[in-house]
């Protein structure tokens, strides 16, 4: 049986057609009533009670599950070294696949092993201290291991950043040919910790080739329906659903949820019915919840969905649809005619740069455009920075511009989203170059009508090129939807034709092809004087052509007056809403080239507006000219904290997200750091607090922890950072010993909140005179209340916002 199924494709939605497939539930909440001890690290149980596991996993197959993860959630070689976590992996697995195959021998039903892969517990950089490439190349080393030993597919799972999603998926996809799933844990809000919406993530994971994708872990079934729609309407692969039991409580000593088996199986099946084609369970299901899940699902087959029919593009938290009106592209990231870009690119001047990026955004732009395409500089090197950096302090998606391959896949692979590329063309040799790569990584890619034979000069010439690239992406794979095609645009002052040949070009790829279209707007007016005015009529017929995006200037009044007139006479400015409000705020005067930014407002001009747009080295700078006249704590008290607690406020409201918010502390860091070292050799300044930090016993995931400690020490408060996995009399050792009055503790894992129980207990007999915060994706403010915490604080800014309310500041 077993060299059987090795001949059979390792995908559950490829075999099972007619119902819905059945994963397993959770394993820390069985090793829970097995007895695990508070802070036990349950992978280690692969090699000491192996019996355990494996009973574990029988009991979820004779519950009817199609798919058991093995237990491997926490085997990581940030954790282990290298023979341990080869050991633990090959354990787990073990202990799974026996499962497996005697349940195959039993039943003659296919089960299905999945390697179990969690997230690091540690936040990527810039935000964090792990880079990019170090995650992946983590993830990889699990992912070999489990291949290696018998695994049918990876289950990458519990995910609540996008960028480490997608490192842990590109990792998969890389070092194995297995089916690859990957499910991420929403909030109330449909979002994930650092903002990512289930748009942003089925259009990325879609991109990078996952097999199937969807959310687990957070809430019960119910409080899943936005994110399970909102899948579904967007993903092109199968969408999994693996919620808790609902919300956790404690009750006689042990930890409970609110949601029972019958209604979490009623919730599910309804959810079926609609068209997700995998369930199970997360934290809190037993094997009878999905015993009542298999029978509850039994002969429902998942209706066939067909998703949104769209060319999108994203960032880490937002999307652009191409094709839904006209998409501006901001186009002032480029070197070309631009004597300022090309000082900032050949000077490493970021700060000019991102600068740019925050002012285009705030002009109007959807999509930036960056180039960084100088023969003197490193383009590959500078364009996977300054698209990282760009990325960090705007949330717009972006399109990587360049025609060197090497710039274009360095600037992918680390793109927190799915990006546009610009370009290709019909010369084989380009497409033969960048299609893998565009197929690899995911995203939009501009095509130019062009090819070995030059620029046609007629509208069937750049369609027949448009054709021909369409059918060669789809030879790699890449499906029409993601592709875009630039007609080109030519300047009249060369062919007083060009201009309508593009037009007509327009209309007619649109029409035979079905495709986007964009254009590079401002070309056509180039070599002659009152650019702008040529510009905007030309851009005006474009649009009544059917043009779907615009590479422009959004500095430009006169551009802009187009696009919002444009909106406002097709019915897509609802009340003329947009129309109205520009029109009041700013009266028409046209901005001609580089002269146009220094009638700019948005950006950085004072040390708040530096710190609420997360520009490090320009608060530091202003931060540094400030003290030349004024007192430190003023400075703080008038710009700073003022700069955090709009940013505060924003991300509550849910204006700005997690990048974000981390971006304006570390901006307000850097102005600190410059503050502080004058106060100390003026004498030094006051802390606001103390506070002690610490992950509990047993939990490596310190994400949550770092952030708030990053967001308290900006706020003013000393913050004593213990790390992860910290024992309980540590905690309550420090907290004694330095007399603090707030200890704030964290968890993520069901299996370490009687460790954070038992800190609690123990802070109270030794530091009775100090409060408790609590936090973790497990928790509840009932749940929090039940183990013995004074509040517990969802996220950074209920953190600091507590710390004001006991410190009195």
């Amino acid at each position: 049986m077993k060299g059987d199924y090795r001949m059979k494709t390792n995908n559950p939605f490829e075999i099972i057609k007619d119902r819905a497939v059945l994963f397993d539930g959770a394993m820390g909440t069985m090793l829970e009533k097995y007895g695990i001890e508070p802070g036990e690290l349950p992978e280690t149980w692969n090699l000491g009670r192996p019996e355990v596991i494996r009973s574990i996993h029988e009991a979820y197959l004779d519950a009817g599950a199609d798919v058991i993860t093995a237990n491997t959630f926490g085997c990581s070689p940030l954790k282990y070294d290298g023979e341990t976590l080869g050991k633990l992996v090959a354990a787990g697995l073990r202990c799974a696949r026996d499962a497996a195959d005697e349940s195959e021998r039993k039943t003659g039903r296919r089960a299905f092993v999945a390697l179990d892969v969690g997230p690091t517990g540690r936040m990527l950089s810039p935000l964090g201290d792990l880079d990019f490439e170090d995650a992946v190349r983590a993830f990889s080393e699990v992912v070999r291991l489990g291949a290696k030993n018998g695994a049918d597919l990876v289950l990458i799972e519990t995910m609540s950043d996008s960028y480490e999603t997608k490192a842990a998926a590109l990792a998969a996809k890389e070092s194995c040919s297995l089916p690859v799933f990957v499910t991420n844990v929403y909030d109330e809000s449909s979002r994930l910790m650092t903002g990512a919406d289930p748009s942003v993530m089925a259009e990325m994971l879609c991109g990078l080739g996952v097999d199937g994708l969807g959310v687990n872990c957070g809430f019960g079934p119910e409080a899943m329906k936005d994110a399970v729609r909102d899948l579904l309407r967007y993903s092109r692969v199968p969408v999994i659903v693996n919620p808790n039991a609902g919300l956790p409580s404690v009750v006689d000593g042990a930890t409970v949820y609110d949601v029972l088996p019958g209604e979490f199986a009623a919730s599910l099946r309804e959810m079926v019915k609609q068209g997700v084609r995998g369930v199970g369970g997360c934290c809190g299901t037993t094997p009878e919840y999905i015993k009542t899940l298999s029978e509850a699902v039994r002969g429902i087959a998942p209706p066939a969905v067909e998703p949104e029919y769209r060319t999108a593009v994203t960032s880490g938290t937002v999307t652009a649809v191409i094709g839904q009106g006209v998409t501006l592209i901001g186009e002032r990231i480029n070197p070309t005619g631009k004597k300022k870009v090309k000082e900032a690119l050949r000077e490493n001047d970021f700060d000019y740069l991102l600068d740019e990026a925050i002012r285009q955004e705030a002009k109007g732009a959807q999509i930036l455009d960056v180039n960084a395409g100088l023969p003197e500089i490193d383009e590959p090197a500078v364009m996977e920075r300054l698209t990282g950096a760009i990325g960090q302090v705007t949330s717009l998606p972006l399109q990587i511009d360049s025609s060197d391959p090497e710039a274009v896949e360095r600037a992918l692979r680390r793109y927190n989203g799915k990006a546009m590329i610009n370009s290709v063309n019909g010369k084989d040799e380009v497409m033969e170059r960048l299609f893998p790569v565009v197929k690899k990584y995911g995203g939009v890619v501009v095509g130019l009508t062009l090819d070995e034979g030059g620029i046609p000069d007629t509208a069937e010439g750049r369609l027949a090129i448009a054709e021909k690239i369409v059918r060669r992406a789809a030879e790699y794979g890449i499906d029409k939807r993601d592709i875009v095609i630039d007609p080109l645009v030519m300047a009249v002052s060369a062919d007083p034709g060009a201009a309508a040949v593009t037009l007509r070009s327009v209309r007619l790829i649109k029409e035979k092809l079905g495709v986007g279209v964009s254009l590079g707007v401002s070309n056509v007016s180039f070599g002659l004087p009152e650019r702008d005015s040529l510009n905007a009529v030309f851009f005006a017929e474009a649009l009544s052509a059917g043009l779907d995006a615009a590479i422009m200037n959004p500095y430009s009044d006169l551009m802009m007056t187009v696009y919002r007139s444009h909106l406002a006479l097709t019915g897509r400015d609802t009340g003329f809403a947009g129309y109205i409000a520009a029109a009041e705020s700013s009266p028409l005067s046209v901005s001609r080239g580089e002269g146009a930014a220094a009638e700019k407002k948005e950006g950085g001009d004072t040390l708040f507006d530096a710190v609420v747009s997360g520009l490090s080295s320009r608060a530091a700078e202003l931060a540094k000219s400030l003290l030349e006249s004024e007192d430190g704590t003023a400075v703080i008290d008038r710009e700073i904290i003022p700069a955090l607690d709009k940013v505060g406020e924003q991300f509550e409201n849910r204006r700005i997200y997690l990048p974000q918010l981390l971006m304006s502390a570390e901006a307000a860091s850097a102005a600190f750091e410059v503050i502080k070292e004058k106060m100390e050799r003026e004498g030094g300044g006051p802390s606001k607090g103390e506070i002690v930090l610490a992950t509990v016993k047993g939990d490596i995931h310190d994400i949550g922890k770092n952030i708030v400690g990053a967001l308290l020490r900006n706020f003013g408060y000393t913050v004593v950072d213990l790390g992860r996995d910290v024992p309980p009399e540590v905690v309550a050792r420090e907290a004694r010993e330095r007399g603090v009055r707030m200890v704030g503790l964290s968890a993520l894992m069901t299996t370490t909140v009687p460790s954070m129980e038992e800190t609690i207990k123990l802070l109270r007999r030794e530091a009775p005179g100090c409060v408790v915060m609590v936090g973790g994706a497990v928790l509840t403010p009932e749940y929090a209340e039940m183990i013995g915490a004074d509040r517990y604080c969802r996220d950074a800014m209920a953190a600091v916002n507590y710390a004001k309310e006991i410190f009195g500041n």
